[in-house]
């Protein structure tokens, strides 16, 4: 069955729980891209250095890269709906503070708190859809992943849209729309069952001893560094009005879910994985290299491109670090995410000083180089990978209950 189909089970016949839960996913993936158009204007609000400010990134990712090691831990214990109310509350509060930051280091400090509530939310969403969803595991997963993909074009709009009056506007925004979010779960969601083993803080460190989940957490670590280069530091670059920038950042968001959601999948079961994967690395690290080097209208369009890219490589290693090893797949995408997202949390510092004590250029440089990087492990470690390449199985999104963070 046709899991877009308006039938029993289609993807838009859904309880209300899904929509409330999905609703509230599209906002938490706002909040990623919702600084991008207005990067330049905190700067000047609050007088600040584009390596000051591209420290909203670090400090959010950095504590999502921390978090992975507790959300299991929690969910497990205090179950799915509390924990996704628990997450919503902190980005609830951090986001409506990072509106009253008086200094760059407040806001630092209030988005790394909201990086914590959003990892708690995200985390558990998915496994939570799963459960509650008509129509299968297929049916909730392409409905998490149009959550991931609306809500990760939509945060630079609505950044652009409610920051052309103010910096702080979207910050208010994004705590009204997550406490909307946490009403309508907390009305309509009822509570999950808890998994029968409870997840340790140490389950995802010993699932990277497995060669291949660590061959695809060290390639996605250097992809990582790409992608948000681009996220982070190209608004500085580009130095447009947060309209336009926003404008830019949504089609790459449009970009990144088409190509996420239904291009991938057909690539893969054409080409299989690993060379789409190569592939798309390799065609990443070109384009951040023109981007890097063109004029500015060349720069917009490789910006918008790189959201195709991303939405490629986002879907293929989400497949691979869920099924290349033996661990449960939800402690094997903790693992995985904890070693990935310090490249996040790295790449919004290293560029500001790069750019600093080299060029505008060098950052791309860089960034071009990391993807290189990503591919070359997938060939070295082809190996490790070929098997879950060769069996191309679909998406799952829990194992016992326990949550999963993908993408």
């Amino acid at each position: 069955m046709d899991p877009l189909d308006t039938g029993p089970g289609g993807m838009l016949r859904q309880p209300k729980s899904v929509w409330a839960t999905a609703g509230a996913s599209v906002v938490a993936f706002m909040g990623i891209g919702l600084v991008d158009p207005i990067l330049p204007s905190i700067a000047q609000g609050l007088d600040a250095t584009a390596g000051q400010v591209s420290l909203l990134f670090t400090s959010y990712f950095l504590i999502t890269a921390l978090a992975m090691l507790v959300t299991g831990f929690v969910s497990s214990r205090i179950g799915g709906r509390r924990t996704l109310l628990l997450g919503l509350a902190l980005v609830v509060v951090f986001a409506a503070l990072s509106g009253t930051s008086g200094s760059v280091g407040e806001l630092v400090g209030f988005r790394a708190g909201w990086g914590l509530g959003n990892a708690l939310f995200v985390s558990t969403a998915l496994a939570v859809i799963v459960g509650v969803a008509a129509g299968g595991s297929a049916t909730a997963i392409l409905l998490y992943e149009s959550a991931l993909g609306l809500g990760m074009a939509c945060g630079p709009l609505l950044g652009a849209l409610l920051g052309d009056a103010s910096w702080r506007y979207p910050f208010f925004g994004t705590a009204f729309l997550m406490a909307a979010g946490f009403l309508c779960i907390a009305a309509f969601l009822k509570e999950q069952p808890r998994p029968a083993r409870r997840t340790s803080l140490l389950d995802p460190l010993r699932a990277l001893g497995h060669g291949g989940l660590a061959s695809v957490a060290v390639s996605a670590f250097f992809y990582n560094y790409t992608f948000f280069t681009v996220l982070a530091f190209t608004p500085f670059v580009l130095d447009m009005s947060p309209y336009r920038s926003g404008a830019v950042f949504f089609a790459w968001g449009v970009l990144l879910a088409v190509f996420s959601v239904i291009v991938a999948p057909r690539l893969q079961k054409r080409f299989g994985s690993l060379k789409v994967l190569g592939g798309s690395l390799v065609l990443l690290a070109a384009d951040v290299l023109v981007l890097g080097y063109g004029g500015h209208t060349t720069a917009v369009v490789c910006t918008v491109l790189s959201g195709a890219l991303i939405g490629v490589n986002n879907t293929v290693y989400t497949e691979l670090a869920l099924g290349v090893s033996d661990a449960p797949r939800p402690v094997a995408s903790a693992g995985y995410n904890f070693v990935r997202w310090f490249a996040a949390a790295a790449a919004p510092f290293c560029a500001p000083r790069i750019e600093e004590w080299t060029d505008v250029h060098m950052p791309f440089v860089v960034a071009a180089v990391t993807a290189v990087l990503g591919a070359l492990v997938v060939a070295a470690r082809r190996g490790a990978l070929t098997h879950e390449a060769e069996e191309f199985r679909p998406r799952h999104a829990t194992e016992d209950g326990v949550a999963v963070f993908v993408n």
